[in-house]
């Protein structure tokens, strides 16, 4: 009988980067689009009530796509949910300053939380985590 060595909550965690990824790979790719999408009006007249400009999209969506790619890889997992962190917290701000309805709002949050638990879950506990510390002497 062999079992497998990762707990559960390592499989669990390694499933919701997977299930984020395929997330953030469809909502930054929606956002090169130039009419309307599944999501609503189109992104550059979104972006341009939001008080930003209409080309800012393309920075927030490669951002997404960037970090999504890296949420699949376990070792850059941290990196991906970094850029996640800085893009859902302006996406949380911005809903809030432009005071948008509780709907188009809830699901910033809750991925910034979500992002927020992998980027702790992979951040480096110890000198061994840390690849430049693994060469030095001593």
């Amino acid at each position: 009988k062999t079992t497998n060595p990762r707990p559960v909550w390592r499989r669990l965690l390694a499933a919701l980067c997977w299930f984020m990824a395929g997330e953030f790979i469809v909502g930054g790719a929606v956002k090169f689009l130039p009419g309307e999408t599944f999501f609503g009006p189109p992104y550059a007249e979104r972006f341009a009530d939001w008080g930003y400009p209409s080309w800012f999209r393309f920075v927030v969506g490669g951002g997404e796509l960037v970090a999504a790619s890296l949420l699949l890889v376990p070792r850059r997992r941290l990196a991906g949910a970094a850029i996640l962190v800085v893009v859902l917290t302006g996406a949380v701000l911005t809903h809030v300053v432009n005071q948008d309805p509780l709907g188009e709002s809830v699901s910033a949050p809750v991925h910034l939380a979500l992002v927020g638990l992998v980027a702790w879950a992979h951040r480096p506990v110890g000198p061994r985590d840390v690849p430049v510390l693994q060469r030095l002497p001593g």
